[in-house]
């Protein structure tokens, strides 16, 4: 079993950035991949970044790539989303999620364990 926590969002200015968080309950998290996704006001939940069990494999929505990066420190359980140049509609819901068993995926329906969401606004 894994719980998520995650943290670091808020309202920031379009151009900005912010770190969100995901800390992660348990002793399996270096065994798990780590995905991020959003979801915005009256639209369905979508794939923003996901991270390989080492770290040694990274992958974008093309909507982030090159502003987003994701990264984790499996010594401190945790997991990160680095959002650069923020755009107003990265205005969402983000949370991470944890697969049980198997490779990264940008399925949201194949991660087993998810954090309850972190807000992050972007203003004009």
């Amino acid at each position: 079993q894994v719980q998520l926590v995650e943290s670091g969002g808020g309202l920031v200015q379009a151009g900005g950035s912010l770190r969100l968080s995901c800390a992660a309950s348990g002793r399996t998290f270096s065994s798990h991949a780590m995905g991020w996704f959003r979801q915005a006001p009256g639209k369905e939940r979508e794939f923003v970044a996901a991270i390989t069990w080492s770290g040694g494999g990274t992958y974008y929505a093309d909507s982030v790539k090159g502003r987003f990066t994701i990264s984790r420190d499996n010594a401190k359980n945790t997991a990160y989303l680095q959002m650069n140049s923020l755009k107003l509609e990265d205005t969402a819901v983000y949370y991470c999620a944890a697969r049980g068993i198997g490779p990264t995926t940008a399925q949201a329906r194949q991660y087993d364990y998810w954090g309850q969401g972190t807000r992050v606004t972007v203003s004009s």
